[in-house]
């Protein structure tokens, strides 16, 4: 038996580029958020404080079968990339503040 699949976007589809990921899991689901940081200096009395602004964009959440699916998706893809145009290599980081949120717990 021969299954086809039609792909359609919903109305409220949206793109969004995204500069890192936080979330975590509990025993029925994964949440992942996808968020942008903008490095904001903030006047405070005398002096300035350095602050990265950190927007949450959107928020995903999977069942545990679907969140292992696309783990393995994203290997695999990440593999392929790097066969092509090489090595992803992470930037040096010079503050906590630059550093991308660990992906544990809920916020």
């Amino acid at each position: 038996m021969e299954v086809s699949i039609e792909v359609l976007k919903s109305d409220e589809f949206r793109q969004i580029y995204a500069v890192g990921a936080m979330g975590g899991h509990s025993p029925y689901d994964f949440r992942i958020s996808f968020y942008n940081d903008t490095p904001r200096t903030l006047a405070q009395k005398e002096t300035q404080v350095n602050v990265m602004e950190r927007k949450i964009e959107t928020e995903i959440i999977l069942p545990p079968l679907a969140a292992k699916e696309l783990a393995e998706w994203l290997s695999t893809h990440v593999k392929e990339f790097e066969k092509q145009f090489g090595e992803i290599k992470k930037p040096g980081r010079t503050t906590e503040l630059e550093q991308t949120a660990p992906l544990k717990g809920y916020m």
